[in-house]
């Protein structure tokens, strides 16, 4: 995949964000702080999202508890519970629809999926995570989407957390990275099926989420790539 340019003005009339992403590997781009002036909108969309759809921490397949709490918005979110692995247009819980994706947040998405080099981002699917101090999420492939051509694209917001960036193969050596509140990680093409994982989240007080961390992961779940 070539590296497009990356360093439009915000003013440019290109919808591309300023600052200096941070290239990972050849599918994998970090754009640092992208989402700052957004920080209060999508926080406040997070919240009559959780308002509608609670925070849960879902269990797997084999009856473990999540540690990380998740809700959603969109045609489908991503659920486990005894019946599996699976994306549903529904919460199992109410069987009600998920509430939908705002637009702000699918614009955000499709513009930095796009400066990554992934054009035509449709996201059917945003999952929420709420983490707190002491939970993370181990080494694990996205493979329940239909597509893998098409990328993920992942929001962090609140307290700082390394998140692992491993190999196409669990073995594989993993590197740490930092993300901070703001931060904005987008990953596809030959880098779609890398193992990735998040640390445990340390003891922190952010200003605005207190001692938690959400992030937003988007996927083009059940739809295919055109």
């Amino acid at each position: 995949m070539n590296q497009p340019d990356l360093f439009g003005q915000p003013d440019s009339g290109t919808g591309l964000f300023s600052g200096h992403p941070q290239w990972l590997s050849e599918g994998a781009v970090l754009f640092k702080g992208a989402l700052l002036a957004e920080e209060r909108a999508l926080l406040q969309e997070i919240g009559r999202i959780s308002a509608q759809r609670p925070f849960r921490q879902r269990l797997t397949p084999g009856g473990r508890p999540m540690s990380v709490a998740m809700t959603g918005c969109g045609d489908y979110v991503w659920v486990t519970d005894a019946a599996g692995y699976r994306y549903s247009p529904v919460e199992p819980e109410s069987g009600l629809p998920w509430p939908d994706m705002p637009e702000h947040w699918l614009q955000l998405a499709q513009k930095l999926a796009a400066q990554a080099g992934f054009s035509g981002f449709m996201p059917d699917s945003c999952l929420i995570n709420r983490y707190r101090p002491g939970t993370g999420m181990g080494l694990h492939q996205d493979r329940d989407e239909a597509d893998f051509r098409a990328p993920i694209v992942s929001f962090s917001l609140g307290a700082p957390v390394l998140f692992r960036w491993g190999g196409l193969n669990r073995q594989d050596p993993a590197q740490d990275i930092l993300l901070e509140h703001g931060d904005v990680l987008v990953w596809g093409g030959s880098d779609r099926l890398r193992f990735h994982g998040v640390k445990k989240l340390k003891r922190f007080q952010h200003p605005l989420t207190g001692d938690c961390r959400y992030n937003l992961t988007f996927r083009q779940a059940l739809s295919l790539v055109c």
